[in-house]
């Protein structure tokens, strides 16, 4: 080094010893917690199951209106996710192994304060809840949230039935050859199961959670011929199913024995023919103020196609049974819609994991999106 660049440097050092003493008069900062803004309807939960690196799944929270990333929750091994009724706790039923990836299994399912996304409790639950993919209905609370309701799969179905207030788990039902859950939303002590001969199990829990009664329904629709995607979603007390090939069923569950309503399609004998039908992994989101009934649609659709994106998304008058409007659809394999008098539909692309947004309040317009957001997403769910 010259002896011109020698002098700057070593003036520059000696400067920044002296300096050091001023150092103690910093005060050491203290790591918290910050509370995010007050959730809105428009707040989104996307839960990614991460399938690259399955045992680090995780949450994404979005808030829907500026796309603001708002923060993460860790769901782990195939964690299943649902949030509180009153949207103040968000629970993941989880799995954790003693390394990483193997060894000892013990599930729980995870509290976290949606005010802060910060981890609140934890309760030990059977190590049997399923590890699949997210589909709404495998982790659900009861209408009153006094109890979870945990989809287990060993392979055998059950249900496992965790006392929110007492945090605690307190009974395992056997729901054999059934899948999900669906609360009722008048019997907070009932819950029905879709089954795969076509029927469904209904199920009463007593003041405990332990099962009262159970009773399976007559077959309500063809499993062999026209199958229904697992996820449903309630107007009032009838819940809705669409099927492979386009059809809506319903079922009343506001009694012991459900009520089942006469299917109708979505598609005209002209768009049958053109084999349009539904596809994805939640594909059907409803507006309960409005009863508009949003479906993803694929043309030329087949045997195996009920995953395929969708091409465009319909809107349907459930009462009239009249679509109202078709729009192009985002590739969405998953939509989720706010339930305020200000309506937003939320779409997840299945082919880049972005966010679409679009305003539901009168014609549905996409508005922004949010790319991309995930790995492997399925299940979008809107803060109540």
């Amino acid at each position: 080094m010259s002896t011109w660049r020698r002098g700057p440097a070593i003036a520059l050092a000696v400067a920044t010893l002296a300096s050091g003493g001023s150092w103690a008069d910093v005060a050491i900062e203290q790591v918290t917690t910050a509370k995010l803004a007050p959730a809105t309807p428009h707040r989104v939960y996307v839960t990614d199951v991460a399938i690259s690196h399955i045992v680090d799944g995780r949450v994404h929270v979005v808030d829907g209106d500026s796309l603001k990333y708002l923060g993460m929750i860790a769901s782990a091994y195939a964690g299943q996710t649902t949030l509180s009724q009153d949207g103040r706790e968000f629970y993941v039923a989880t799995t954790y192994y003693s390394r990483l990836s193997r060894g000892e299994r013990t599930d729980v399912v995870d509290i976290y304060d949606t005010a802060t996304l910060a981890q609140v409790g934890e309760i030990p639950i059977p190590p049997k809840h399923a590890q699949a993919l997210n589909y709404k209905g495998i982790l659900r609370t009861t209408r009153d949230g006094r109890f979870l309701l945990v989809q287990n799969a060993t392979p055998a179905t059950s249900v496992s039935v965790v006392d929110l207030k007492a945090r605690k788990f307190v009974a395992e039902i056997p729901t054999p050859g059934c899948w999900t859950v669906i609360p009722s939303q008048s019997a907070p002590q009932r819950f029905a199961a879709l089954c795969g001969d076509g029927s469904l199990l209904v199920v009463t829990l007593d003041g405990d959670g332990r099962q009262a009664k159970m009773a399976r329904s007559a077959k309500f629709f063809d499993p062999d011929d026209d199958p229904l995607f697992v996820q449903s979603e309630n107007l009032g007390d009838e819940h809705l199913f669409v099927s492979f090939k386009g059809k809506v069923y319903s079922a009343d569950l506001s009694q012991e024995t459900p009520r089942f309503g006469s299917p109708w399609s979505l598609v005209t004998p002209a768009e049958a023919k053109k084999n349009w039908r539904p596809g994805g992994y939640q594909p059907i989101a409803v507006h309960r103020g409005t009863h508009r009934l949003f479906v993803t649609m694929h043309p030329n659709g087949k045997e195996g196609s009920h995953k395929d994106p969708a091409q465009e998304i319909w809107v349907f008058d459930f009462d009239s049974k009249a679509r109202i409007q078709r729009v192009k659809g985002a590739n969405a394999v998953s939509i989720s819609a706010s339930q305020d008098d200000k309506p937003l539909l939320f779409a997840l692309d299945g082919k880049n994991m972005g966010l679409v947004v679009f305003e539901a309040a009168n014609k549905l317009v996409q508005k922004r999106r949010l790319d991309p957001l995930a790995e492997t997403a399925f299940l979008l769910e809107t803060q109540p």
